[in-house]
């Protein structure tokens, strides 16, 4: 639901605009807000949890969202409009990192690869198939429909978190208030930063201004926690290489280079090859069902030959299919486009969801709560840096050439560029121990080169 919902709002930006009275730009506003209160309670979420229980804080999150999604489909003006994308930001920052929290309590480490796998399947297919959907029902119905629908699906999740659930809780501390105002203030000021940087028009001193605060920010905020007796959230994850190398190091930059990928691909298939939004749509459908078509066999391949084999090789294929995606034209056979959407839709399946467990595959129980808010915020950091560098490469190579939108060229300059960035990092997966995570795939190391 809340996957969906951010992907769904980019193909109705046009008419709830004329709903409104104002430009299609200033609906941008309502896309910002989320991200900026998604980002600002994050960092909560964990010592909410640990406080009041996981089943209490994940039901009280999905209402919200709920609520706001109400809120949205009713409101007759922009500032209505924008107060419930706030108040449904504030739901959305507890939804992940609470539910992922509630799966990794009531999942053991033998079963945790397949959990995570599915877990990370809506996440992979929101943003291929969110923004089809969202013209679908637009286009045949009412953009009000895109947030009214979540109105049944959150009714239903309540009432499954509910009967299903325990409602785990650990012993209260103190709310480490310093904390949460520096990691908020930070995540804040490096994401705005970072979404405003990626649309044309704007200052990018300023953005870099932002980006700089917020770093500044972030390493106060770092020694904080590092000497606070009880800090809002524990660092101590970072010592763990599986969790440093999936999450900071290597899974950082090669989330940045997946991330990307999606919102480059339907700009070159229009602007690029001049084709139409439903034309484009059907091509991403490859991409999207590359997604869904690795899911059958990761948890078999991480078994056969382990994550670190399967990060560095699956990556490396992943980001040539990604440079090589920037190599197409208008005249490239349907077939051979359609081959290589479907291979970087696998790869990147893959390596998410490689990803997404190796996180989790060293920490303790005390450790969890506190490891998947950490995942949480760097996941959502590098999904937002991902677009901005996407675009910043096409609006820096089209200025480049001084021309007024962006050419093959550009398009084969980003592409190049994000491949780059993702091959690195799937090299630095060469760091992994070969046994890391085997307690969770069942792999046994043997003499490889590799």
């Amino acid at each position: 639901m809340q996957a969906l919902d951010s992907a769904i709002i980019i193909t109705s930006l046009p008419q709830m605009a004329e709903s409104f009275g104002v430009h299609a730009l200033d609906l941008s506003l309502g896309i910002t807000i989320y991200i900026l209160f998604v980002a600002a309670f994050i960092p909560a979420s964990s010592w909410l949890a640990d406080r009041y229980g996981t089943r209490n804080v994940f039901a009280t999150a999905i209402g919200v969202f709920t609520l706001a999604s109400l809120a949205c489909g009713i409101a007759e003006t922009l500032p209505q409009f924008i107060a419930a994308r706030a108040v449904q930001g504030i739901g959305g920052a507890l939804m992940t990192p609470v539910g992922r929290l509630v799966v990794l309590r009531n999942t053991t480490k033998a079963d945790l690869l397949q959990a995570t796998a599915l877990i990370t399947w809506p996440a992979l297919i929101a943003p291929v198939f969110g923004p089809a959907l969202g013209g679908f029902i637009t286009t045949y119905a009412s953009w009000r429909w895109n947030f009214l629908l979540n109105i049944p699906v959150g009714l239903i999740g309540i009432a499954l978190v509910l009967r299903y659930i325990p409602n785990f809780r650990d012993p209260p501390r103190d709310f480490d208030t310093k904390g949460f105002i520096l990691s908020s203030a930070a995540l804040i000021c490096l994401l705005y930063g970072l979404e405003s940087a990626g649309h044309a028009g704007t200052d990018l001193r300023q953005a870099g201004i932002l980006c700089a605060t917020g770093m500044v920010l972030a390493a106060i905020a770092i020694q904080h926690f590092r000497k606070t007796a009880t800090p809002l959230l524990d660092l101590s994850s970072f010592a763990l290489p599986t969790f440093a190398l999936s999450t900071l190091s290597a899974g950082f930059w090669y989330r940045i280079a997946i991330s990307a990928t999606p919102f480059l691909l339907p700009l070159l298939l229009q602007i690029g090859f001049g084709l139409t939004p439903w034309a484009s749509g059907l091509l991403i459908l490859a991409y999207f069902s590359g997604n869904l078509g690795m899911k059958t066999v990761t948890t078999p391949l991480l078994r056969r030959f382990g994550f670190r084999r399967v990060l560095v090789v699956n990556g490396v294929i992943g980001a040539l299919a990604i440079a090589a995606c920037g190599l197409l034209t208008p005249a490239t056979p349907d077939s051979l486009t359609i081959a290589l959407l479907v291979l970087a839709g696998l790869t990147r399946s893959m390596q998410f969801t490689a990803l997404n467990t190796l996180t989790f595959a060293d920490t303790t129980v005390k450790q969890r709560s506190s490891a998947s808010t950490l995942s949480s915020m760097l996941q959502q950091a590098s999904m937002v840096i991902g677009i901005a560098v996407g675009a910043l490469l096409l609006r820096s190579s089209q200025a480049w050439q001084a021309q007024d939108s962006p050419t093959l060229l550009d398009f084969r300059i980003a592409f190049g560029v994000i491949g780059l960035i993702g091959l690195l990092a799937a090299l630095r997966f060469l760091r992994l121990a070969p046994e890391a995570g085997a307690e969770i795939s069942g792999h046994l190391p043997s003499r490889h080169i590799i």
